[in-house]
């Protein structure tokens, strides 16, 4: 347990000593985390003394320092740079760990001890309140309240849930790898650059093919090559692979893990008092009801079909034929270029990803927040294409490290994400942070510049509003600290992130061709503005169907949940016909059998979180549009009353008491083009 925990390492910022770490090492660090924590539990309930915040939540809070350390390690080296043994690893800790958590939360003497701390809370400070109200409600809706037998029946739903959810991870990503689309002749690569080109050699080097060319999967069904490549055959190739992950009845198959996972889930709601395992998630949430998330996306989900099929009867003339699902993307860029004359593909020379990193997304932090950041070459990440960033307040005073881990591999999974090694929590005299992005950038030949597209620069942006809440919110309260927040609140901070991608004052500075130095021209600006609604009725809808998809599997009842794999589809297909957007060119942004944000990376029942929290985003764009942008005005504003607050009090109202009231609908439909 030495090498995770804090301070041991001698690293600044208690940075993990990756280089010390084994694979070996984590099975007895956390079988000693463990045990160490419930050692800690059970000095709490056997504490003689009446319960107290400060005999019971401080100490609740410093359990378990040394098993988060590791977990957060061993969970982001299982996710982007894992092998056979860490995958071994992760199926062992599934169930042992779901089962470490509900021993600590059924008990019943700490519940009760929480619940007389509650009793207490007119007399504690807001932090301190807030704190005790957050675990009381966890407890509830984790089981605290319930006999023992009850207890039982859930723990044991809770460790099959951690077994599937982990095998559907492995699974999708095992059948992914095996499905990425080998190419013999490089002439059908017509379209991709010569960067795209080379990383598709170097991932089929990786493999040991000596001859060829690999494209490999991406997590979402549209693959970012389907706007470019130029070969129909090979699109339609490309997109059928995506579309074909999980259900092809081979080992890798995920759809009778996805029915179990939604029957346990079903099975642990009913425990709980509720009526499905929606109604358990939305409660805690911002939300509140399945009903309210449901309203909202049946009321966007009309005007997105509409958008979309006249998208597609556009795409359709101008391509001369029914325009297919592997069609859309690149018959989009062809209608973009010659209505609006941008064409995104040609844009990538204007995103070469240093410029993009330190004159785009740095220099955007700097001028609204101060921030300084400074590349530690001496420092080192959990992988060599990691790199080290030491990030300081304007006046000097250290904030953390921010690391970023921005090509794909074989050993990471699909998609992009941020989370932290270290939290800014003072009761574990942590006053600054440790986090990460991770992306999935194709990784170009050595020498050669790597380009980014118009989405991956504004994932980085995304992702680094995620990081910027993880380094700037602080907390007394490891609980409370950086990204502990709602999940429909998380993304807002990181939507929030993204406006500066395209804001004028940020775009000059960093959008500059890569070989002749010139600044990307107005007028492309001028008309990427212009195009800003372009094609967004297929973006809304492909995502709509998703969080629909979502929403109306866990709205289930167990005993309703398919038997039969092969209704799947069939569910899906009426389920997305009910509302309007079974759009045969338009499949969902991800499919049933490869929805890891729904059946294996917590997004159950939330994945309308990005929609409902783009409300917020989209009313914070147009006060800062109105306000003067960028300025460390504003950008104390928001950190004041978004990110710095972390998790320390309920975001919605601290939302209300910046703006005044709650954030009205009418700018994210205008943003989407569904007025």
């Amino acid at each position: 347990m030495t090498h995770f925990l804090l301070g041991t390492s001698g690293l600044p910022y208690h940075l993990p000593a990756f280089a010390d770490i084994d694979d070996a090492d984590y099975a007895p660090a956390f079988q000693e985390g463990t045990a160490t924590q419930l050692a800690a539990i059970s000095a709490i309930t056997s504490d003689p003394e009446p319960p107290t915040f400060d005999n019971t939540l401080v100490p609740l809070e410093l359990s378990g320092v040394g098993l988060r350390r590791m977990l957060a390690i061993f969970f982001n080296k299982a996710s982007a740079d894992t092998n056979p043994a860490i995958d071994a690893l992760r199926a062992d800790f599934a169930p042992r760990l779901a089962a470490h958590f509900d021993a600590i939360r059924h008990d019943r003497a700490l519940f009760e001890r929480l619940q007389a701390v509650h009793a207490q809370r007119a007399s504690l400070d807001p932090e301190q309140r807030y704190l005790v109200e957050r675990y009381v409600t966890e407890f509830v809706q984790a089981g605290a309240a319930l006999d023992e037998a009850d207890q039982a029946r859930l723990a044991a739903a809770n460790a099959a849930l951690s077994e599937k959810e982990t095998a559907f991870e492995l699974a999708l990503q095992a059948d992914a790898n095996d499905l990425a689309v080998l190419v013999d002749d490089g002439a059908e690569l017509d379209g991709l650059t010569p960067g795209e080109v080379s990383a598709a050699r170097a991932a089929a080097q990786a493999r040991g093919l000596d001859q060829g060319y690999l494209l490999t999967l991406v997590l979402p069904t549209a693959h970012p090559h389907l706007a470019s490549l130029t070969d129909r055959d090979l699109r339609r190739r490309l997109h059928q692979a995506q579309a074909a992950r999980g259900r092809r009845g081979n080992a890798h198959d995920t759809r009778e893990l996805a029915m179990e996972i939604l029957r346990l889930r079903a099975e642990r709601a009913t425990l709980l008092g509720y009526a499905n395992h929606a109604a358990l998630v939305t409660h805690d949430n911002t939300a509140g009801t399945p009903a309210e998330v449901r309203r909202m996306l049946t009321r966007l989900a009309e005007p997105a079909a509409r958008n979309a099929r006249a998208e597609h009867h556009a795409l359709s003339k101008a391509a001369g034929f029914d325009v297919q699902p592997w069609d859309w993307a690149y018959y989009a860029e062809q209608v973009r270029a010659a209505d609006y004359d941008v064409d995104l593909a040609a844009l990538r020379p204007w995103f070469e990803a240093e410029r993009v990193l330190h004159d785009g997304v740095f220099r955007a932090a700097t001028e609204l927040f101060g921030l300084s950041f400074t590349e530690r070459a001496d420092l080192h990440g959990y992988h060599p294409e990691v790199r080290v960033f030491e990030v300081a307040e304007a006046d000097g005073t250290p904030v953390g490290l921010y690391l970023l881990d921005l090509y794909t591999r074989d050993s990471k999974r699909g998609g992009a994400w941020m989370s932290s090694f270290v939290d800014h929590a003072t009761l574990l005299d942590t006053s600054t942070a440790v986090v990460f992005n991770n992306l999935n950038v194709p990784k170009p030949a050595p020498g050669e510049a790597t380009l980014l597209t118009f989405d991956e620069t504004s994932t980085l942006f995304h992702e680094f509003g995620h990081a910027l809440h993880g380094l700037l919110g602080g907390a007394t309260y490891p609980k409370l600290a950086g990204t502990n927040v709602f999940r429909d609140f998380v993304e807002y901070p990181s939507q929030v992130n993204e406006m500066w991608m395209l804001w004028p004052s940020i775009l000059a500075g960093y959008a500059v061709h890569h070989e002749t130095g010139e600044p990307m021209p107005p007028s492309v600006v001028a008309r990427l503005e212009a195009a800003a609604t372009f094609n967004e009725g297929f973006g809304t809808s492909e995502y709509l169907a998703a969080a629909l998809l979502d929403l109306a599997w866990h709205e289930l009842p167990g005993d309703q949940v398919p038997r039969d794999v092969a209704a799947v589809e069939r569910f899906e297909t009426e389920t997305l016909e009910e509302v309007g957007l079974a759009l045969p060119a338009v499949p969902p942004r991800y499919s049933t059998p490869y929805f890891a944000h729904a059946f294996c990376a917590g997004y159950a029942s939330a994945y309308y979180s990005y929609i409902w929290s783009e409300v917020l985003d989209a009313d914070t764009e147009a006060w800062f549009k109105a306000n003067g942008g960028p300025t460390r005005a504003n950008g104390e504003a928001f950190r004041r009353h978004v990110l710095g607050i972390a998790g320390t009090t309920d975001p919605l109202a601290s939302y209300q008491a910046w703006r005044g009231r709650p954030a009205p609908l009418e700018p994210l439909l205008a943003r989407r083009g569904l007025v």
